[in-house]
């Protein structure tokens, strides 16, 4: 009986052995594969570039590249649960950029030179430019 104790257990040891092995080389399989990453070489997986442009034979791989980048971004934002948060944020810019906007028009002087009016009507026009863009906005959180 004994020595079918030691049998078993030299066994055990064994097959312990065998599943460490097993798992350190899958461990060290991982590291040498990464995906999304550039070769060792320094190349990319030319399936994973997108075309520079949609200019002739490459513009329906244009094309999908554009879509793939717009359904990643429709799983980021979850338009769906989050609509209410956004409308929030973006009618809080604009009533920002609007005060904004009357802060500036009431620092105009008169009596300074006017490099100084010309630096504050400009920020009031990229103000005004942000309160359009915030319209053009909401009005596609609006379609979708």
């Amino acid at each position: 009986m004994h020595q079918d104790e030691f049998f078993k257990i030299v066994g055990i040891i064994i097959v312990c052995f065998f599943i460490i092995y097993m798992v350190v080389n899958m461990f060290h399989l991982q590291t040498k594969v990464i995906e999304g990453l550039t070769n060792p070489d320094g190349t990319i997986i030319p399936s994973a570039t997108s075309p520079s442009s949609g200019e002739a034979g490459t513009a329906a791989s244009y094309s999908a590249s554009i879509r793939a980048q717009v359904v990643k971004l429709q799983d980021e934002l979850l338009i769906d649960r989050y609509r209410n948060d956004y409308e929030a944020v973006i009618v809080n810019l604009d009533d920002y950029f609007g005060f904004s906007m009357l802060k500036l028009a009431l620092n105009l002087n008169m009596n300074d030179d006017n490099t100084a009016n010309f630096e504050i009507i400009n920020k009031l026009n990229a103000l005004k430019n942000a309160k359009e863009s915030l319209n053009a906005t909401m009005t596609f959180l609006d379609r979708q």
